[in-house]
């Protein structure tokens, strides 16, 4: 793709958000028209497939806030001087010697220009250059080598509470644009070869003169590629990728977090032209436990306990993920007191061990038998001089 189309392109209209919205506005809106327009869930929907490389697109330059920064300033650049016929004018503009050549704006400029000296452009390219040579978007040049790096794709993969401690390996199944198996990605009938293009003479790009400026642009008969596929594969029709529905393992690490995203290197759309394809990136989501929870590092638990457990003390057995353990309750502990039981938490693969924390949370009977009964009033005897709320009563005999 030439900076000139990037540029045109409106990617916020592509996912339906306002060019000031918020990454998480972003995010949601990808995600909803990803979903809807999935390969997956629309087989054989020519459109379905198209928005969805399209929000793919739109996602991986407005999801990376330095890349969108870029292409914020060069739509405001080029959208205040945007003239008719698909033409740039700019300011001051009206007259001078020799043609401009849009080429020239994204690359410096050595050439004088209408309006400005020798290069008085080339603080464009500077702008542009990040936007077109990174991720989703490679380096790009004229000719029959014409090359891109593929997109990014990101997928999400759902795992239970368990495998998310201990890491498991989980089968992934995609439908998505890949490298063609039958022409190797050369568009072209095994056997056979594209020829160069005779309208641009392989440059993949034609000039065209307006007045006094020139522009240039793709050419239309190769489509920027400059050369034309004559025997088109049959499995691809030329396009070099093709649809596909494959299997991928993903290793999931031990101590992975909800959200958290793996990248798998080159395991995204693929290149054009022999460059690199994009990476997949797979956003777990963990399915919550019953019982435990979860804390950095830590599992967390929360044990009902009686009360005489907390007044007298005891040993209570706490299940973990792999087995029990004994847990001391010192006398007199109070209802929310939590106790850590050490290297019994999860366990990352830089060597770190978190612990488990025990919360003890006091259980009050729903209904006591009349034995039970006379022996909590006469406890309740006992403890007529204790105050448990000291500082309440202070507050309360002060009013």
């Amino acid at each position: 793709m030439s900076a000139r189309e990037w540029v045109g392109k409106d990617f916020y209209r592509e996912l339906g958000v306002s060019s000031d919205a918020s990454q998480d506005e972003i995010k949601k809106a990808y995600r909803k028209l990803a979903r809807e327009n999935h390969p997956d869930a629309n087989p054989g929907d020519a459109e379905a497939e198209r928005k969805f490389k399209a929000v793919s697109e739109a996602y991986g330059v407005l999801s990376d806030p330095e890349k969108r920064k870029e292409y914020d300033e060069a739509r405001s650049l080029f959208g205040a001087g945007r003239g008719t016929g698909g033409g740039f004018g700019f300011p001051g503009g009206g007259g001078g010697n020799g043609g401009f050549d849009f080429g020239d704006l994204f690359t410096g400029g050595t050439r004088g220009q209408a309006g400005g000296p020798a290069g008085g452009f080339g603080g464009l390219g500077d702008i542009l250059g990040g936007l077109f040579n990174r991720r989703g978007g490679g380096p790009t040049t004229a000719g029959p080598s014409m090359s891109q790096r593929g997109s990014d794709v990101e997928t999400d993969v759902r795992i239970d509470f368990a495998e998310a401690v201990k890491g498991a390996t989980v089968p992934l199944r995609l439908s998505s644009p890949a490298t063609c198996g039958t022409c190797a990605g050369s568009g072209s009938r095994p056997g056979t070869s594209a020829r160069t293009c005779a309208t641009c003479g392989g440059a993949g790009l034609i000039s065209t003169s307006q007045g006094a400026f020139a522009f240039s642009e793709p050419c239309r008969d190769c489509r920027g590629r400059g050369a034309i596929v004559e025997s088109p594969c049959t499995e691809c029709a030329g396009a070099g990728t093709s649809t596909r529905t494959r299997t991928l393992t993903v290793r999931i690490p031990p101590g992975v977090s909800d959200g958290q995203r793996i990248r798998l290197a080159g395991q995204g759309e693929p290149g054009r032209g022999g460059a690199l394809s994009g990476d997949l990136y797979v956003r777990v989501h963990v399915t919550p436990h019953p019982v435990f929870g979860r804390s950095g590092n830590n599992l967390t638990i929360t044990v009902p306990v009686d009360f005489s457990e907390l007044v007298l003390g005891g040993t209570l057995s706490v299940p973990t993920l792999d087995g029990k353990v004994s847990v001391k309750i010192p006398a007199g502990a109070s209802s929310g007191k939590v106790l850590r039981v050490r290297g019994k938490g999860i366990a990352k693969r830089d060597g770190t061990v978190g612990d488990l924390l025990v919360t003890l949370q006091v259980n009050v009977p729903t209904s006591l038998s009349e034995t039970a009964r006379s022996a909590l009033r006469t406890y309740a005897e006992e403890m007529a001089d204790h105050d448990p709320r000291p500082e309440i009563t202070k507050m309360l005999k002060d009013r």
